[in-house]
């Protein structure tokens, strides 16, 4: 017999599953909106913001053409000079993007390009030592993205063997690659590839040029240029490269801290090495694309475009000291960068002006970013205060 003044526990029942929501709808789009946000990364946000304020802008200034159409929107702008003109940048400054990350620096990067773009052009004019006859397009592919890669490496070993400042060191290389671009062309001319189609195909081509897309500014749809979607394809690999595989993961540590990353393992020279291998290859590439666009593998077809590409990685959110900085707001960047010079273009502002403007963007991206980073390290330092 129990004592009555004690509780006695009732017996709580099974509870079963708690009964599907109906309303399950809203979660799912809060999900679906995570996972984009997730994707494009929130510091992304205000760059398309920006991209999105600077079009039209663009529209709003520029010249009209047919029906009084901005001459902006236009599937010959858009496709032809807008698409076209960023793949170059685009590409060095996705390869840019690993060295900067891991807190080095690639300043060779157009002249590698220069080299690659000869190197490919006499590949398929003259063939390789006597051995591959010319005229092959996948030789000439392959030649210019080999010449890149093994510049890459002559980066990789010059910055970890020799221990020298990445600054330095492919300031140097700068100059040695432009110098070699000419060593390498016959007389130090361009090599004309005009007589091979199948070759220029790849930057003068398009595809899906006779999709039912209604026309945009009295201009006819021109189909997609073979350029463009190398771009998309090359961006691709490569943000799958930083985001989901082990090396992409090494290169944030090493940028973040470099002796923790050391001491967790990570083969710190061997890493450094694989990514100017891949700036060198995406240089390469570069190149052969130069040269299918130009129909002309000329010694300076490189130059000057290792600083739009750098301009373009630090405001897509790269840090400066490293560890920080995606594929996503490279592109985004870039796809910034090429409005800004196509609306100029557009609207005849001088090309001595427009060089003016690229400068101060860097000298503005970096100062952001530096920005960014002290505030987030008073940030840290509040909560490490107060903890």
């Amino acid at each position: 017999m129990s004592d009555p003044g004690t509780a006695v526990p009732t017996p709580v029942p099974a509870t079963s599953p708690a009964p599907i929501d109906p309303v399950a709808e809203p979660v799912k789009r809060r999900s679906l909106w995570r996972r984009t946000i997730g994707f494009i990364g929130v510091n992304n946000l205000s760059l398309i913001i920006a991209l999105v304020i600077v079009i039209g802008l663009v529209i709003w200034q520029s010249p009209r053409g047919v029906g009084g159409s901005p001459l902006f929107l236009t599937w010959q702008n858009l496709m032809n000079s807008l698409a076209q003109s960023i793949v170059i940048v685009g590409l060095l400054a996705i390869g840019e993007t690993v060295v900067i990350v891991a807190g080095g620096l690639d300043i060779s990067v157009g002249s590698i390009a220069s080299v690659a773009s000869v190197t490919a052009a006499i590949a398929i004019v003259s063939g390789v030592f006597g051995i591959i006859p010319p005229g092959s397009m996948q030789i000439a592919i392959i030649a210019g993205i080999l010449t890149g890669v093994v510049l890459g490496l002559g980066n990789g070993l010059i910055v970890t063997l020799l221990n020298v400042n990445p600054i330095i060191a492919t300031l140097g290389t700068l100059a040695a690659y432009a110098g070699l671009a000419f060593l390498i062309a016959p007389g130090g001319k361009p090599v004309g590839v005009v007589t091979q189609p199948d070759f220029t195909w790849l930057g003068t081509g398009r595809i899906f040029g006779g999709a039912p897309v209604p026309s945009l500014g009295g201009s006819a749809w021109t189909g997609i240029p073979v350029i463009f979607l190398v771009l998309i394809i090359v961006a691709t690999l490569f943000h799958v490269l930083m985001r989901y595989t082990d090396f992409g993961r090494a290169v944030y540590a090493i940028g973040g801290n470099a002796v923790a990353a050391r001491l967790a393992g990570i083969n710190v020279r061997r890493v450094r090495i694989t990514m100017y291998i891949l700036s060198g290859a995406a240089a390469g590439l570069a190149g052969v694309l130069l040269t299918a666009r130009t129909t002309s593998g000329n010694p300076i077809n490189g130059q000057g475009f290792e600083l739009q590409a750098i301009t373009a990685v630090f405001l897509g959110g790269a840090a400066t000291t490293g560890g920080k900085g995606t594929i996503v707001g490279t592109v985004l960047a870039v796809m910034l960068v090429g409005v800004l010079n196509n609306g100029m273009n557009l609207l005849g502002v001088n090309t001595f002006y427009q060089r003016v403007a690229l400068g101060v963007l860097l000298i503005g991206a970096v100062a952001i970013s530096q920005w960014r980073q002290t505030r987030a390290e008073s940030s840290r330092s509040r909560i490490a205060a107060a903890g």
